[in-house]
């Protein structure tokens, strides 16, 4: 693998340049600058060293996006200690199931974990700290608690006249196989993987944005981080892009509702927009298809002459409910609806839909709006290889195999999970199965694996929500399968024993309400099933007695 640069150094000398330069905004609230950013760092490592924290530690990270986590998360890299990034949407049992997995020390946890997770779960951390004021909730050693008590009296004894620029000197990774954090897939146990991201991975994806948005998101550039920066894709391109070329991040800090991203976008006038296909979908569904889904303007798109300066003038408004001044849509983390992908490209308006993978940290294809090809996710992206396993990749699908600098090292802690992910010559199999045309394009046609994308983005995992709801009340077996953006599980129940017991098919679907309401109760917000459908025979099974999921997609 090819020596890269220190990733660590780049976030030093950022600091260093952008001195005093807007840094970090939580959206409607406080804003830190730069050299905000650098005094926040350096409190935080005086707590680590004084409380005790090595370098190749892990620190935990969980809560909503907001410029006190970006601190943190930054502080623990230039630490030379190791972030482990998790998803505030999971539910209490799987962050403590992250935690415990991943050895983690300490914990930074947002205002809302703090109230729902239990400490007593996760008995090896040494402490958990809010992410809002940096104080302790949870303190089991005295270093700690004398570090954070006396953490100012500590900065003011090292640093007694001033902090400045020459004072930022920062952990620089000795290679770029180092580990730079550990990214979980799901938080489950028993299928829980911690991808580890190596420092290459980090530093490959700062390089490939640096390429396809360099001349367009420079210094003092405005960007809104509206994905969650625990999620490979928002962060690495709304935030450690940006961060380390002195772009001003903005945070929303709220649930990202159609009605709070617009007002964002208009205020904000973002100058790159990375977004989940929903969000793009709800905008334009909510406030650009009322507007000319009527017989005037359809007449109007009919007529060729006209046709051409309406669709400039349908274009102008969409670029302008997005704040006005982006210079490009980029699009993943999850399919995109065909007739709204459809209406963009016929107006020209300026998207394109990349692809990645948590293990790819996370990209693995792009390409430019202007040369993107509808339908399709691009091409290889820099640093990377993509191949498909097929005798006719053009016309065959088959899984989509890539390798290069954004590679994963593999899964905490699970070897044989590794082996069967990342073959001998270092490709990694994606699990997706596609096509690619003669001039590079990918084309995603299914997953090969059971998978399943939230419209989020989230990785969805169907056998941990089946093995919940098989436990359940008169559940013989399940299977979940998605329409649209909505999760249905299929049931096919006990029918001998409700014979038995005298119930009939109303009664059955009374209890698999019953079940509906009890199971939601234990899944975070998008794995909810929205219903369950009584299947009346038993699922088709493989020669192995696994259901063929494909009959009932």
């Amino acid at each position: 693998m090819k020596q890269v640069p220190s990733f660590n150094e780049l976030l030093e000398q950022s600091i260093i340049d952008h001195w005093d330069m807007d840094a970090l905004t939580d959206y409607k609230g406080q804003t830190l600058q730069f050299h905000d950013v650098a005094r926040k760092i350096e409190k935080v490592h005086i707590l680590f060293e004084n409380s005790g924290i090595q370098k190749g530690d892990k620190i935990a990270l969980c809560g909503r996006n907001s410029s006190q986590w970006a601190v943190a998360f930054i502080a623990t890299l230039t630490y030379g200690a190791i972030a482990v990034p998790i998803l505030h949407e999971f539910m209490p049992e799987q962050i403590h199931n992250i935690v415990n997995h991943s050895d983690a020390r300490l914990l930074f946890a947002g205002d809302h974990v703090v109230g729902t997770i239990d400490p007593t779960q996760m008995p090896h951390l040494e402490g958990i700290i809010r992410n809002s004021d940096y104080s302790l909730m949870v303190s089991r050693t005295d270093k700690l608690t004398y570090a954070r008590e006396h953490l100012n009296e500590l900065y003011g004894k090292k640093f007694p006249k001033y902090f400045r620029q020459e004072h930022v000197k920062y952990y620089h990774e000795a290679n770029g196989d180092e580990m730079a954090m550990i990214n979980y897939t799901s938080g489950t146990t028993g299928f829980s993987k911690g991808v580890m991201v190596p420092y290459r991975a980090l530093w490959s994806n700062y390089d490939f944005a640096c390429a396809v948005m360099g001349n367009n998101v420079t210094t003092g550039a405005n960007i809104i981080s509206i994905l969650p920066m625990a999620h490979m894709y928002g962060m690495a391109f709304e935030f450690l892009y940006e961060f380390i070329r002195g772009c001003h991040v903005y945070y929303l800090n709220r649930t990202p509702s159609p009605a709070i991203i617009a007002q964002a976008f208009a205020d904000i006038k973002p100058k790159v927009i990375i977004a989940v296909p929903l969000v793009i979908e709800k905008i334009i569904r909510k406030r650009v298809f009322p507007k000319i889904q009527n017989n005037r303007m359809r007449l109007l798109l009919q007529m060729p002459v006209i046709s051409k300066k309406v669709k400039e003038m349908i274009c102008q408004e969409v670029v302008k409910a997005f704040g006005g001044e982006f210079f490009e849509v980029i699009i993943g983390g999850a399919a995109f609806n065909r007739e709204v992908e459809q209406f963009l490209h016929q107006i020209q308006f300026p998207f394109t839909v990349g692809y990645g993978a948590t293990e790819c940290a996370p990209i693995i294809c792009y390409e430019d709006w202007r040369r993107f090809v509808p339908g399709s996710c691009g091409k290889a992206a820099l640093h990377m290889e993509v191949k498909i396993d097929s005798p006719d990749p053009q016309n065959i699908p088959g899984e989509i195999l890539t390798r290069g600098l954004n590679v994963m090292l593999g899964y905490y802690k699970n070897p044989e999970a590794t082996a069967e992910t990342i073959d001998p010559d270092g490709w990694y199999h994606t699990g997706d199965l596609g096509t690619i045309d003669d001039e590079g394009n990918v084309f995603i046609n299914g997953r090969s694996k059971n998978m399943l994308l939230g419209a989020n983005g989230q990785n969805i995992y169907p056998e941990e929500i089946e093995d919940r709801l098989n436990s359940m009340t008169m559940v013989v077996e399940s299977i979940v399968v998605q329409r649209d953006t909505k999760l249905v599980a299929l049931v096919y129940p006990d029918f001998d024993e409700a014979r038995n017991m005298g119930l009939n098919n109303e009664d059955l679907q009374a209890i698999m309400n019953q079940n509906l309401t009890g199971l939601n109760q234990q899944l975070p917000a998008y794995e909810k099933i929205s219903s369950i459908e009584i299947h009346e025979e038993e699922f088709a099974k493989t020669p192995k007695k696994s259901i063929k999921r494909y009959l009932y997609k």
